[in-house]
């Protein structure tokens, strides 16, 4: 088995990622700004880096952050990345990165094109948005009596640890450039979420659908961040929003 690095490895997806890979019998080595003894900020760079890429054969860069750094960040390690002589590097982006003039996404994009000029043998694989963003949004949403949701814009979300199971098997096989996107099951409406999170919460709001402006909000309203042709995830909204319930219990 190899020994693969994943950044961001406490985060949403980089814990499930690694989970899933030291199942698999992977030496797995964990980086974050805090988790020693790999605590390394990749904005910064450094001999903490260099240590943690010793002997690594796979990177599985989960790190990033919409405050802005990703693409420095990235810089850092690949860098670091090939002077370890590492095989594989294999980045999650999002869907519609490409299509949706928002500042995150444009990060995101920059950041692909590092990683397939970087001279490594790359894998990208892009997701829609995670069931976890949705439920943090609608509990923001939620603390006031009426909930304001950007009217027209549907959305797909899906299950990060199908999305963590993906990363794992693509970081065990070998590079694969730009990988099929992955998306959740169903292209819903963000009224329809709001409803279900409302639903499963108790709570009771006031639901009101507000234009906006702007080139990103017309790209999220015609859907350049889905992707119906991929639905292959298989854990609904609903699904999830009921097993956290019971684990809560």
């Amino acid at each position: 088995m190899t020994t693969i690095l994943v950044t961001g490895g406490t985060g949403t997806l980089g814990r499930p990622v690694t989970e899933r890979l030291r199942a698999d019998g992977h030496e797995v080595r964990v980086l974050s700004r805090h988790s020693r003894p790999y605590a390394v900020d990749l904005r910064e760079g450094g001999p903490g880096l260099e240590a943690a890429l010793a002997g690594v054969d796979t990177v599985v860069h989960c790190a990033s952050t919409p405050r802005g750094g990703d693409e420095r960040a990235a810089a850092h390690l690949i860098e670091a990345a090939r002077k370890a002589g590492v095989r594989h590097l294999v980045y999650i982006s999002i869907v519609g990165v490409d299509r949706v003039p928002f500042g995150y996404y444009r990060a995101k994009l920059a950041v692909e094109k590092l990683v397939e000029e970087s001279g490594l043998g790359w894998t990208v694989l892009r997701a829609t948005q995670f069931h976890d963003l949705l439920l943090q949004l609608f509990e923001g949403l939620a603390r006031v009596p009426v909930m304001f949701l950007p009217a027209g814009v549907d959305d797909q979300p899906v299950e990060v640890a199908e999305v963590a199971d993906r990363l794992a098997e693509l970081a065990a096989g070998a590079p694969a450039g730009r990988a099929e996107d992955m998306a959740g099951p169903e292209v819903r409406t963000f009224e329809s979420l709001a409803r279900a999170y409302l639903r499963a919460s108790g709570k009771r709001r006031k639901v009101v659908n507000v234009p906006l402006w702007g080139a990103a909000y017309r790209a999220f309203r015609a859907g350049g961040h889905l992707a119906p042709e991929r639905a292959v995830g298989k854990r609904t909204f609903e699904e999830y929003l009921a097993a956290r319930a019971r684990t809560a219990r």
